[in-house]
């Protein structure tokens, strides 16, 4: 293992990489020398959007360094997503770091705005099936090769709505769960020696981010908030992408992770504790819950 390739020897799957921050968190593991397989639905960029293919990634995470393994999988068939494990198992005989990442954002985005009563029942499954019963779904199935190996990271994608109002009751309660699933994960896994945390992503620069927003009229951009056109995020706030998969790193490189394992990190608190920036070299504010929020957005909760 050198310098330039840290994660060379490692086996990673991340979860939900067609585009967003599984894309993010691919690419910098690729990047630092890692086999990654990324999972995803779009397989045609024009079957989605915003665009992107788990193809894409796999890419990209060719071109630096890593090796990208696409396979077309929809986290919703538990069918499907044991052969990502069994062919996990067959080419590599170990896995290194699962991030679970998959989540149904875009179709949870058409209901931020409105409350729980104003929702489809559907809110609900949208951020539950794909977000949080997925996610249990791959840490079961990678457990075993984790298990056999005694070691391994498994890192959920969460949020500050775990513990702080954010979205809608259905989001909030979805995360509040994956954080418990990294708790619980780390009890049962502690004596094999794998760790489980939670991740705590910021405003992230995100296909679908950047979708909804405009110029600020400063040279930037600011994310428009659900029906109501006169309130926005500025993104000077924001991250890209890759930083929370640069947390996944340096956890995964840290020997002593397992003092973490159960707890939730915003990915800006352990950029911090490990000293890494963003890729334009800055580092986002820490925000844990709604007063971090409002600290480093006065403009827009002091009116």
């Amino acid at each position: 293992m050198t310098d330039k390739a840290p994660l060379a020897g490692t086996v990673a799957l991340v979860t939900g990489a067609s585009r967003g921050i599984g894309k993010g968190v691919a690419l910098e593991l690729g990047a630092l020398g890692a086999s990654v397989y990324i999972t995803g639905r779009t397989v045609d960029p024009s079957a989605n959007v915003l665009g992107g293919t788990v193809g894409d990634t796999a890419l990209e995470v060719n071109e630096l360094g890593g090796q990208g393994i696409a396979v077309r999988c929809d986290h919703r068939d538990d069918d499907q997503v044991r052969a990502v494990f069994e062919r996990i198992r067959d080419e590599r005989g170990q896995l290194d770091i699962l991030v679970n990442n998959a989540c149904s954002a875009q179709d949870m985005a058409q209901h931020i705005g409105k409350l729980s009563w104003q929702q489809p029942l559907s809110a609900w499954d949208d951020v539950h099936q794909v977000g949080l019963r997925s996610a249990y779904v791959a840490s079961v199935f990678a457990a075993p090769l984790m298990v056999e190996q005694r070691s391994g990271l498994i890192a959920n994608i969460s949020s500050m709505g775990a513990v702080s109002y954010l979205h809608s009751v259905a989001y909030g309660t979805a995360k509040a769960g994956l954080d418990k699933l990294a708790a619980d994960l780390a009890y049962e896994l502690k004596a094999f020696g794998v760790t489980a945390v939670s991740l705590w992503p910021g405003l992230v620069r995100t296909e679908l981010i950047l979708s909804q927003c405009r110029d600020d009229g400063r040279g930037g951009l600011e994310m428009v908030l659900p029906d109501e056109p006169d309130q926005a995020i500025p993104l000077e706030i924001s991250e890209s992408p890759r930083f929370s998969g640069r947390a996944v790193a340096a956890l995964y490189q840290d020997e002593k992770r397992g003092e973490k394992s159960g707890q939730a990190f915003a990915c800006s608190e352990l950029a911090l504790q490990y000293g890494y920036t963003d890729i334009d070299g800055k580092q986002p504010p820490v925000i844990r819950n709604q007063e971090d929020a409002a600290a480093a957005l006065p403009s827009l909760f002091n009116q």
